[in-house]
C-alpha cells in the first residue's frame, strides 16, 4: 500500500495533476483486493495496477475525462461475461466497483498523504475516510480526512469525532481498507498500518538477495552485520537503514522491535545464529526466521532448552526458514523466505 501514497506525494509535490483509481468493492474472483490503487498520470502512463487486463484498459481509458471534468467517478465491472466480440472478455468470475477521482496538487493534500505515510511507518493508528456517496453527481467532489486518535488532522472537518472515532474502531483492527455504509452515506475508510519492517542479520549472500525482495515487496529493510566490508550501503543499496555491529551480543539492542517486525537470522556461522535468536525470543517481533538444516536447528533448539527456553518458545521460530521449494542458490533461497514473510504478512 504505502508505495503509492509515496507516489503520489511525490506528485503532489511536483505540481502534478493526475488520477487515482481504487478498488471500493470486489465480489467474487478477481485479480485485486480492495483499497488497491493506480495511479493515471496526464501522459497517460501508470504507477501501480489494479489487476491488468481489459478493466485496467477500461480506467486508463476513462482517466482523461476525469482529469478534465475534475468530477469523480465510481465504475462498476462485472467479471462474469465472456462477450463474443472480446470488447469486454473478462471471465475472473466477479465483480468489481473502482473509485476514480483527479487529484489536486494542493499542500492540504500533500501533508494528508505525508502524514499519513508517516503513521504508517511508526504503526500508529489513523484512519483516511473518504465520503464517496455524492460521486456520480454532478461536479461530485470527495470529502475526506485523516483522523487520529485526538482528532482531525487534515482535511474535512465536518465529521463528527465520536463518528469517526467508531470508524477506526472498526477498521483498525482489520488492517485492510473497508466500505461502510453509515445512515445510507457510503464511506471508503483507511486505516493506516506498517507494511512492516525486516530485520536481515547476517549481509552475506542470500541476505543480499533477499533486501532486493523485501524493498520490492514493500518491507522496510534493515541490513545488520559485524563486518562492514559486506554490511554497506554499496551491496544494500534497496535498504533503509545499514547498521555495522560490534558484535551480535546485543544485535538487538536500541531497534524497535514490535509485532510488525520481521527478523530474518542469516548470519555467517550458528553460533552467531544462535546468539540472535536468543535475543529475537526475548522480543515481540511477529515473525522470526532462521537460516539452516534441520539438524542445525535442532542442536540449537536443544541448547536454547537447556537454557531455559520452551518449546512454546521455539514454535515462534521459522526454521529451516522459507517455503519448502527445493531452493538452492541464494536467490532461490532468498524466493522461499519472501514467500514466508508474504504469507505471514497476510494471514495465510
Amino acid at each position: 500500500m504505502n508505495k503509492i501514497e509515496k507516489h503520489i506525494c511525490q506528485l503532489i509535490e511536483k505540481e502534478e495533476k493526475f488520477v487515482l483509481a481504487t478498488i471500493l468493492s470486489q465480489v467474487g474472483s478477481t485479480p485485486r483486493l480492495p483499497g488497491t490503487k493506480m495511479i493515471i498520470r496526464s501522459d497517460g502512463s501508470i504507477i501501480g495496477t489494479i489487476g491488468g487486463g481489459l478493466v485496467e484498459a477500461e480506467v486508463m481509458k476513462a482517466a482523461p475525462e476525469v482529469m478534465e471534468t475534475g468530477s469523480a467517478q465510481i465504475r462498476d465491472f462485472n467479471l462474469n461475461v465472456a462477450n463474443p466480440d472480446d470488447s469486454m472478455d473478462m471471465i475472473c468470475g466477479g465483480h468489481l466497483e473502482i473509485l476514480m477521482e483527479s487529484v489536486m496538487p494542493d499542500q492540504n493534500t500533500l501533508r494528508m498523504f505525508e502524514t499519513f505515510l508517516e503513521y504508517s511507518r511508526k504503526g500508529q493508528k489513523s484512519i483516511l475516510a473518504s465520503d464517496i456517496s455524492d460521486v456520480g453527481k454532478n461536479n461530485s467532489i470527495i470529502q475526506r480526512c485523516l483522523f487520529a486518535e485526538g482528532g482531525t488532522l487534515y482535511g474535512d472537518t465536518d465529521f463528527p469525532a465520536d463518528f469517526l472515532e467508531s470508524l477506526m474502531q472498526k477498521t483498525c483492527k482489520a488492517r485492510s481498507p473497508s466500505l461502510l455504509v453509515v445512515d445510507d452515506r457510503r464511506f471508503l475508510v483507511e486505516p493506516s498500518f506498517s507494511a512492516g519492517t525486516a530485520f536481515l542479520f547476517g549481509a552475506g549472500h542470500v541476505s543480499q538477495q533477499l533486501a532486493r525482495l523485501t524493498h520490492m515487496v514493500d518491507f522496510r529493510t534493515v541490513i545488520l552485520d559485524d563486518r562492514a566490508e559486506f554490511a554497506n550501503a554499496e551491496r544494500f543499496a534497496e535498504a533503509e537503514e545499514v547498521i555495522v555491529l560490534a558484535d551480535f551480543e546485543k544485535a538487538l539492542d536500541g531497534l524497535d522491535i514490535g509485532p510488525d517486525s520481521y527478523v530474518v537470522i542469516l548470519t555467517r556461522g550458528h553460533s552467531h545464529d544462535q546468539t540472535v535468536l536468543e535475543q529475537a525470543l526475548g522480543t515481540e517481533a511477529g515473525y522470526i526466521g532462521m537460516i539452516g538444516s534441520h539438524k542445525k536447528r535442532d542442536t540449537i533448539y536443544q541448547s536454547l532448552l537447556q537454557k531455559g527456553f520452551t518449546q512454546e518458545d521455539l514454535k515462534r521460530v521459522h526454521s529451516p526458514i522459507g517455503l519448502s521449494i527445493k531452493a538452492e542458490t541464494p536467490e532461490e533461497i532468498a524466493v522461499s523466505i519472501i514467500g514466508e514473510m508474504i504469507a505471514h504478512r497476510a494471514g495465510a
